[in-house]
């Protein structure tokens, strides 16, 4: 039981926001500790419960996506699945419904404008990781979060620039290979009018996984990740 009533509110005021008007499987020891930044208690902070909800986020989003889109391939999934739990996706959420006002930190870490996006993203996590922990099941998240990550996801697949694949490749690699794949880009002359002025390849120590062509090295990489990805999910 949380002893302090105003910070009580306060959290019941969030959980408003959140949609959710029934609290009481809500633990809010742990939804407090969620807001709570290591700088203002080194022991007693949201790192924990960051941990849980990055693989709760990483879960929802894969089942919204395999209901909305099932007829989408598995390459798809992942590579969207990759932006919307990204730092930039997740911080757009948290700044959404306010989170920063109810964050608990130190001046100093308050004064830190450049980890401010990678802060709120770790606090929606935490409170992720909080909100599954009272219950140890999704009832209190996919209720809200469901429609967040399809609003987000259409976008993604609308926009292919979004899709970031080399994101979703890495994911693979360190999970599969235990390494990091490396990109070799050259810019090459114009073929037949080709708008494509550069060319990647991406390697997984010595074998070449995927080759690709681009505007920018950026689109290159992007194409060439593209198809590495696709390749390792046959």
């Amino acid at each position: 039981m949380l002893q302090d009533p105003r910070r009580h509110k306060q959290l019941q005021r969030l959980l408003e926001k959140l949609g959710l008007t029934e609290t009481k499987s809500v633990n809010f020891e742990l939804l407090d500790l969620a807001l709570t930044h290591a700088s203002a208690d080194s022991e007693n902070n949201y790192e924990k419960l960051e941990f849980v909800g990055d693989a709760v986020v990483r879960l929802v989003a894969a089942e919204v996506l395999l209901e909305t889109y099932p007829q989408a391939p598995v390459g798809e999934y992942a590579a969207v699945r990759s932006v919307l739990v990204s730092d930039r996706v997740l911080a757009d959420f948290a700044r959404g419904f306010g989170l920063e006002k109810y964050l608990l930190l130190a001046p100093s870490a308050a004064g830190d404008k450049a980890g401010k996006s990678s802060r709120l993203a770790d606090t929606f996590e935490a409170i992720l990781g909080a909100l599954y922990l009272s219950t140890h099941n999704m009832s209190l998240i996919r209720p809200w979060l469901d429609g967040l990550l399809q609003d987000s996801a259409e976008p993604v697949r609308q926009d292919p620039a979004f899709q970031n694949y080399k994101d979703a490749l890495q994911e693979w690699t360190q999970a599969v290979h235990k390494k990091l794949p490396q990109y070799r880009v050259e810019e090459v002359k114009n073929v037949h009018g080709s708008p494509h002025r550069f060319a990647a390849q991406v390697w997984l120590g010595e074998e070449c996984l995927g080759e690709g062509t681009g505007r920018s090295k950026k689109a290159a990489e992007q194409a060439a990740a593209k198809e590495a990805f696709l390749k390792s999910r046959q």
